[in-house]
């Protein structure tokens, strides 16, 4: 039985994973950064346009995630013949699944966007922001599957190197396209968007250049043809229809939170624009470190030492609090500096002040929540992981619902954050606790 996972074991997965992670984290930053000087208007269209192209693709995220789950439980178990297998049954989902939300993107956002958006301002320079964005989708679906292959074979420094790719292309094309230097035409909020399309088309072309001159060497079965087995495609679907629906649920309920607060004014959405990629920066850790619970309870299930399963969990989260906290002190003792970045403004750089140190707390409780979350999903019960996940997010609109009626203050709105990691806390920690899901068999 192979013994207990080692801290450097733990962070050998999470730090490129956390690196990987940062591709997205370092897109909206630099888009949020760059379009904060041009105003509160496209804060906000960014913010709302940029969460509307990723509530679809969270459907592939999803999917992906259950490939992942499969993949680290056959390669615990040493069937690495099946990897390649399972792997082209998922690129022919993905691909259809691509296809599909594109045209939804494409026929269908102005008429969405219209219907969520109260400023015509807004409203306005988000479809901008759509029309160039929607054309990567479908590159996108297919880097959430290879990073889901890397992740589930504990290769996940591949990540890290797509990851300096994505932000290369998308820091100088922001630079160039945004406001026009170089030579290229001044583009703005769509700029912007065109910068993020091809930064996803050129990771794209890494993961699948990468994999076919490294993997198609080993004996995990890559880039053949094999016969279609329904049966497998079945299981994968079983494992990754509630991840699916889960991510579409919790980041559609986020993508509403953002909705409500665009209707509170377009002040409070340019607060929230700001105050997003703050957290979104502070979360990266939670995100890399609860993939990782993920991969490892699900390999240590498949290698048959259910009995590491607690230990790996806590001593995952140790390791994810040791990072995150300097990082949230830091952030809280200057966020003055850390708002200037995004705007020339100093009497909207001291607005956006309390809602970065609300999210500062919140940081905290979802690295536990995410933890113990993604622990859940690792064992294979990923339907457990949706009714979980789903009482929550029931509690999370009523609350958000609810500050957005009572109060004008932004920051008091984005406690839910702090809501929703205790109580995914609290649920999944009593779930592994006392639920019966060591005998999952995927």
């Amino acid at each position: 039985m192979k013994a207990q996972i080692t801290d450097k074991e733990i962070w050998g997965i999470a730090l490129p994973i956390m690196l990987g992670n940062l591709a997205q984290t370092i897109i909206n930053f630099t888009d949020t950064a760059f379009l904060g000087h041009l105003g509160v208007v496209a804060l906000g269209a960014s913010m709302l346009a940029g969460l509307f192209y990723y509530v679809f693709t969270t459907v592939a995220a999803g999917f992906a995630i259950g490939v992942q789950i499969i993949v680290a439980r056959r390669f615990g178990e040493k069937n690495y013949g099946r990897i390649g297998v399972i792997f082209e049954h998922g690129s022919i989902f993905v691909m259809l699944l691509g296809l599909v939300l594109f045209s939804i993107l494409y026929f269908f956002s102005d008429r969405l966007l219209l219907w969520l958006i109260d400023s015509p301002n807004i409203y306005n320079a988000s479809l901008e922001y759509i029309k160039y964005r929607q054309f990567g989708i479908l590159f996108v679906c297919f880097n959430f599957l290879y990073r889901a292959l890397y992740v589930g074979i504990s290769n996940t420094k591949v990540i890290t190197y797509s990851t300096i790719i994505m932000a290369v292309v998308n820091i100088v094309l922001d630079y160039c396209l945004i406001f026009g230097n170089l030579g290229f035409p001044q583009m703005g909020i769509g700029g912007a968007a065109l910068a993020s399309f091809c930064a996803e088309v050129s990771a794209f072309i890494f993961f699948t250049s990468y994999s076919y001159i490294t993997l198609a060497k080993k004996d995990f079965g890559m880039f053949k043809i094999h016969r279609p087995e329904f049966g497998l495609m079945g299981r994968i679907l079983k494992i990754s229809t509630p991840t699916m629906v889960q991510k579409l649920f919790s980041f559609g309920v986020w993508f509403i939170f953002f909705v409500l607060i665009e209707k509170m004014g377009e002040t409070a959405a340019g607060i929230s624009s700001v105050t997003r990629s703050v957290y979104m920066i502070l979360i990266t850790p939670c995100f890399a470190f609860s993939t990782t619970t993920n991969t490892l309870v699900s390999r240590i299930i498949g290698e048959g030492n259910m009995a590491q399963v607690f230990p790996t969990i806590n001593k995952v989260l140790k390791n994810c609090l040791l990072c995150t906290i300097p990082v949230v002190v830091l952030v809280a003792i200057f966020p003055v500096q850390i708002a200037g970045i995004y705007t020339d403004d100093l009497n909207f750089a001291h607005l956006v002040v309390p809602a970065i140190l609300v999210i500062c707390g919140g940081t905290l409780f979802q690295c536990i929540g995410n933890a113990y979350f993604d622990a859940v999903s690792g064992t294979g019960n990923t339907s457990a992981a949706l009714y979980l996940e789903t009482a929550i997010l029931v509690v999370y609109i009523f609350f958000i619902l609810m500050m957005t009626r009572l109060t004008t203050r932004v920051e008091l709105v984005w406690t839910a954050e702090t809501l929703y990691g205790a109580l995914l806390g609290i649920l999944c920690g009593l779930y592994m606790k006392f639920a019966k899901w060591d005998n999952k068999r995927i």
